[in-house]
């Protein structure tokens, strides 16, 4: 089946909007069955693996079909771990990001039932819960089920596993027969399909069968980095390998048009692509690509497809995709025709087990590494650049270059400090700074940092903090809360002397004013702190 578009799927402009938000364009095969099925008001059994986007196939019709105008209970979603309940809970919420008339509850064991019954008394429209917990509220009248229209059994194979069919059994005979019932499961046992007898009403049964690719000639990396040094990330990678062709996903058509500007603005040869673009847009950023005159293309998943290059040397996804079978997709489109190809991934938090399950699903294996360092990017700028030389001596045709080194060495310089400053005056960037990516976070360009700043700088400030020693912190912990909080790189931070009860910090004068107002009543090593300018005592 062809995967659809959201915006040909008949949803409303705010849901459009944030499924936009969140990074779809295009529905999963999941999603593309479901959602239609679900939003025509029939009973679903979904039979698909974490990872194809499943949460979304139930949560966009669903959402949909809830009336904001009624505030009694409508839908009620039953998930078999506190876990999942909290991650789908998460889900709607982005969701519902441009609607603020559906309030969404999770209920599960672990968390004070007190504070889930006053929710409750405020009223929602849907609970996600487990069915322990949503049977204890049944029991104390706290959930009334009578207004229910809409059930949702999710990863219902795990849910019977761990003895839950009882309670689900007791929950659906409370809810009106009137319901539409939606069941998901990775499994389809005999359990699953005597319930599916018994609770649905002529089910459509949908299911999505993985095909298992493989890409043996494909080096598979990933790199766990934050979201403010991706593109500082990718910018290395690419200096490093200096591909002829690169092609680099993102999620968003959002996201395209922003990298690309930042790309150019780095003096990089990037051009985007993605749905919004009109054919002759398209076909002429396709020449310049197939035509090495465009060095980085920049792309979403629909615009990509039939992409047909065969000499791209790396695969970069920039954002993890929202299914595996992208994954497979975008990264086939190098190591074509018998050449060995590169696809690197960027992961972000909790995106790692997104990527997990692509390489469970997939069979793939994603090796982690760290990200080089600019020690590796000047290696790799003087390997090329000895290489050059080289190549230019074995050439010749260097005689009115020979005559003017002649010229220099009667003025008492040595050839090994003539080709030193040549090389020097080649490689040296002036501009760069001297910041890791793995191992000290790059933020945002708040502060433009030129020097390291000292204690004995006219510039420097210091800080007066309510934590010492008797609280058990260590430079360290100075450091990174600053730097955390802030923005401002670890490395800028001059002075620190701790004592039992307080501790001074010296920081750039021009910082000082920022510091003191993100820092203020933050925690370091678990105690809120006070911080202000350091009071200088008289004769001092």
């Amino acid at each position: 089946m062809t995967p659809k578009l959201f915006e040909n799927m008949g949803l409303s402009r705010e849901a459009l909007k944030a499924v936009s938000d969140m990074g779809f364009e295009e529905a999963t095969p999941i999603q593309s069955q479901c959602i239609s099925l679900i939003m025509s008001g029939r009973d679903v059994i979904g039979q698909s693996q974490t990872g194809t986007g499943k949460t979304a196939a139930f949560g966009i019709p669903l959402l949909e079909k809830i009336a904001p105008a009624d505030k009694h209970l409508q839908a009620v979603i039953l998930c078999p771990t506190r876990e999942l309940a909290i991650q789908t809970s998460e889900e709607f919420r982005k969701l519902l990001k441009y609607r603020d008339n559906i309030k969404v509850l999770p209920i599960y064991g672990g968390q004070p039932i007190d504070r889930q019954i006053q929710a409750l008394k405020k009223g929602c429209q849907v609970i996600i819960g487990t069915p322990g917990r949503v049977m204890d509220h049944m029991s104390r009248r706290t959930l009334k089920m009578e207004t229910v229209r809409f059930v949702v059994l999710d990863e219902a194979d795990e849910m019977l596993d761990m003895g839950f069919r009882d309670d689900i059994e007791t929950i659906l005979s409370r809810i009106s027969a009137e319901r539409q019932t939606m069941l998901f499961s990775a499994t389809m046992p005999g359990e699953i399909l005597d319930l599916t007898k018994r609770y649905q009403h002529e089910p459509e049964y949908v299911t999505v069968i993985h095909k298992e690719l493989t890409v043996p000639s494909i080096d598979q990396v990933y790199f766990d980095v934050k979201e403010k040094v991706k593109l500082d990330a990718l910018c290395r990678l690419i200096d490093i390998e200096n591909p002829g062709l690169a092609l680099v996903f993102c999620n968003t058509k959002k996201l395209v048009d922003e990298l690309v500007e930042q790309l150019q603005g780095r003096g990089y040869f990037a051009e985007g692509l993605h749905g919004d673009l009109k054919q002759p847009q398209r076909d002429l950023v396709m020449k310049k690509f197939r035509n090495r005159t465009l060095e980085i293309l920049v792309a979403t998943d629909v615009a990509a497809r039939g992409l047909d290059v065969d000499d791209i040397d790396i695969v970069f996804n920039y954002d993890i995709p929202q299914d595996e079978e992208y994954y497979i997709h975008r990264i086939g489109r190098t190591g074509r025709a018998g050449k060995s190809g590169k696809a690197y991934s960027f992961v972000v938090g909790k995106e790692i087990y997104k990527l997990r399950d692509i390489m469970r699903l997939t069979k793939a294996k994603i090796e982690r590494k760290k990200l080089p360092s600019l020690g590796d990017l000047e290696e790799t700028k003087i390997r090329a650049f000895v290489d050059k030389i080289k190549d230019l001596v074995d050439d010749g045709h260097l005689t009115k270059y020979i005559n003017i080194v002649e010229g220099m060495i009667g003025e008492d310089y040595s050839v090994l400090d003539i080709a030193a400053a040549l090389m020097k005056n080649n490689l040296y960037d002036a501009d760069s700074e001297e910041i890791d990516l793995e191992s000290e976070p790059l933020y945002e360009p708040r502060f433009k940092v030129h020097k390291i700043y000292s204690e004995e700088s006219k510039d420097v400030v210091r800080l007066f903090l309510t934590v010492g020693k008797k609280d058990k912190v260590n430079p360290n912990d100075i450091v990174g809360a600053i730097a955390n909080e802030t923005g401002v790189p670890g490395r800028i931070i001059g002075q620190i002397d701790i004592f039992d009860e307080f501790t001074f910090v010296d920081v750039p004068k021009g910082f000082a004013k920022e510091i003191i107002t993100l820092m203020k009543n933050k925690k370091i090593k678990g105690k809120k702190i006070n911080i202000e300018r350091a009071k200088q005592r008289k004769g001092a």
